[in-house]
């Protein structure tokens, strides 16, 4: 299957991989047809998804011909209500099954998906369908998720019909999704002609966090499966048959990263644990029951993992562990290498994109900290203000250049309604990402922050990711923020926002800022000390649970 659209699939060396990897997009690109039901004519019963949740330990697994036959009974039923190729249709669907089988059924009719989180509150729900113009929405039965969605509803005029997933009592004017889509022919008719969706016309819109401005509307064409092929293969070391996990809710574009696009592509089995709240223990025996041979998660789920006995999860059929979502801290990278033998292989990229910087197996050897080294999708340079090259040593902005005028696979194609954004992100054509970085002389990449985030002090640019890492080694500190203060001397000065750990007698006092500083000072250089600590119980976060470093700086310049 990888070969028609990956033709040399094996390198020699990093080099080799960056100078000589080629995508092919075959004609009309479609996901649905050319890669779930390609797989399920060539092997009906070839396993695709192993789902469980916290109700059992039964883990039910579904094949390609399983995918196929259920995905086509839902594009009848989208059909049969309406839904036809362009129409916005958004799904909060946490982990149900149902959440490949409509996706998969939308891509076929040539609708556009738009993935929310539950964790939306009606104002949120109101903002998106009044932005896309939705004319859906497919949702879980629980309450409150149900209940927000009906109480939007009178305030959105394009939404013409909510169907429901779930065994509960529904309320009147909703559609039973699950009783209808079984209700409906296992056959479907492929469209044709200018009904036919695929390669450039756009297949999957993700809303931004919105984490200093209104959450925008990111476009992906039907392209963005083929970016993901260096995703699953080449970062996080997939092969046909392997069973990878990503921990990700379906609202966010991890998902599309990790639980159905490049794995699909390469053969892998996408599994699920579909848990109703986070508990370490629970997804240590999901992992077990799973049998996983690969695993990814952003730091956050890492740092709750190693304070669990391991000894208690066999890791054995593990390959590899993987990291994303956020930057990692060095003191978790070693924690968890020292307690399972394996190293944590970070990868790197947004929303907007595919992989951008990973640490691509089998050539980079990790140095814990970086990101690693360039994707050989993208053409990426770090840009100084004055928009030179960074030299290694130098802070740059990541920009994705586009010296041909056509964009890469892997790649968003603009943000829809906002011309402003595009204006800033998008420079003749080249597209920068917002986020800074430094590479070193080996030609890896160390993360930074944001633009916005980057703290200058006294002339010295402070990265606060550096700053964050060191805190965290700290036993005291559960988790932080570092932002830049106002200062009437030099400008700027370092503050920390703490979360302290709970139950191990730390209490917020002056010899403890002062243990903090001292810790920062002889952990990296030590100009990099925060100056404030600000002792917190919960940091300031987004829906998609990133801090809000602009938060704090709103308060502090108040």
């Amino acid at each position: 299957m990888l070969e028609k659209f990956l033709p040399r699939q094996d390198f020699d060396s990093y080099e080799d991989f960056k100078a000589n990897y080629r995508a092919v997009i075959p004609p009309g690109f479609n996901f649905a047809y050319d890669v779930v039901d390609a797989w399920a004519e060539q092997e009906d019963a070839k396993p695709a998804l192993a789902w469980m949740n916290d109700e059992s330990d039964e883990v039910k697994t579904y094949s390609f011909g399983d995918i196929k036959r259920m995905s086509n009974q839902a594009a009848n039923f989208f059909k049969a209500h309406g839904i036809r190729k362009g129409d916005f249709v958004m799904l909060i669907l946490k982990q149900r099954v149902e959440v490949w089988v409509a996706m998969i059924a939308l891509h076929k009719i040539g609708a556009i998906v738009i993935p929310a989180t539950f964790l939306l509150t009606p104002k949120d729900i109101i903002y998106r369908v009044q932005q896309a113009e939705i004319k859906m929405i497919v949702t879980v039965d629980e309450t409150p998720i149900l209940q927000h969605v009906l109480d939007a509803a009178p305030e959105c005029p394009t939404l013409k019909q909510i169907a429901v997933v779930g065994d509960s009592e529904l309320p009147e004017g909703v559609l039973d999704f699950r009783k209808e889509v079984a209700a409906q022919s296992t056959e479907w008719l492929k469209p044709t002609g200018a009904d036919y969706a695929g390669e450039r016309d756009t297949m999957l819109v993700y809303f931004t966090s919105g984490t200093s401005s209104p959450p925008k509307m990111v476009r992906h064409d039907f392209t963005l499966p083929i970016g993901h092929i260096v995703t699953a293969r080449y970062w996080q070391n997939l092969r046909e048959g392997d069973r990878h996990m990503t921990a990700s809710d379906s609202g966010w574009a991890k998902f599309a990263w990790g639980k159905i696009y490049g794995q699909w592509m390469v053969g892998a089995v996408v599994c699920a644990y579909d848990s109703e709240h986070f508990k370490p223990a629970n997804l240590l025996n999901a992992i077990q029951k799973l049998e996983l041979t690969s695993f990814c998660a952003p730091p956050t789920i890492y740092r709750f993992l190693i304070k669990e006995d391991l000894t208690k999860c066999d890791f054995s059929r593990i390959k590899q562990c993987s990291i994303a979502g956020e930057p990692l801290n060095p003191e978790v990278y070693n924690q968890w290498l020292k307690m399972t033998g394996h190293p944590l292989i970070e990868g790197f990229g947004q929303t907007e994109t595919s992989v951008l910087i990973a640490n691509f197996q089998p050539w980079i050897p990790v140095k814990p900290g970086s990101t690693g080294k360039f994707s050989p999708i993208f053409d990426i340079e770090l840009l100084k203000e004055d928009g030179s090259v960074a030299e290694d040593g130098e802070t740059g902005t990541i920009v994705i250049r586009n010296a041909k005028k056509e964009l890469p696979v892997g790649l968003f194609r603009e943000y829809i309604k906002a011309p402003e954004a595009n204006a800033v992100q998008w420079k003749d054509g080249h597209y920068s990402t917002g986020d800074m970085a430094r590479r070193d002389e080996d030609g890896y990449i160390w993360f930074v922050g944001r633009n916005d985030d980057v703290i200058k002090c006294s002339g010295y640019r402070i990265s606060p990711f550096e700053v964050e890492s060191a805190l965290m080694e700290h036993p005291a500190v559960l988790e932080c923020a570092v932002t830049a203060a106002p200062d009437p001397i030099r400008g700027q000065v370092v503050k920390a926002t703490v979360v302290l750990v709970k139950g191990r007698g730390y209490t917020p006092s002056d010899e403890l800022v002062k243990a903090l500083q001292d810790h920062v000072k002889h952990t990296t250089a030590p100009y990099k000390y925060p100056r404030i600590i600000e002792f917190v119980d919960e940091l300031p976060k987004s829906i998609s649970g990133k801090i809000q470093r602009s938060a704090i700086r709103k308060k502090d310049n108040a």
